[in-house]
């Protein structure tokens, strides 16, 4: 009886306490399912197993999420060792362009500025070329 009542308090209290512990309270939802509980985190919809063990409720992934788990963590332990292997292997390797390269993107940009320029001056002398409107129009417009 007693430990049926402890699991129910539980039940009730573990959601304030992974409130307390979590900014977003309403992230895990805890279900009785026979003698253990099923806790759903909404947010990523892992699913745990819960039980009580000498009054602590001791969480483990279900099955097939610890798979899918075990998958993404080879995976990205492949994908550290190939970059591991990359900055091994260019070490010692200047990663700074070459003059070649710095001449071409001068280059680039002197053509670039040298273009914008000549619009910024053709804008100018339109601007100066204008003719002022005829003193009739311009009270229209004013």
């Amino acid at each position: 009886m007693t430990k049926a009542m402890a699991t129910a308090c539980l039940a009730f209290l573990f959601p304030l306490c992974a409130g307390a512990a979590e900014p977003d309270a309403a992230r895990f939802e805890l279900q009785r399912s026979g003698d253990h509980f099923v806790r759903l985190d909404k947010q990523t919809g892992a699913m745990s197993i819960c039980q009580d063990k000498d009054g602590n409720l001791v969480c483990r992934m279900a099955a097939d999420e610890r798979a899918a788990y075990d998958a993404e963590l080879d995976r990205l332990s492949d994908r550290v060792t190939a970059l591991e292997k990359s900055v091994a292997a260019n070490e010692g390797k200047s990663t700074l362009p070459t003059d070649a390269e710095v001449d071409r993107s001068i280059g680039i940009m002197e053509r670039m500025m040298r273009s914008f320029m000549g619009m910024v001056k053709e804008f100018q002398n339109e601007e100066q070329t204008d003719k002022p409107l005829p003193q009739k129009t311009r009270a229209i417009y004013e």
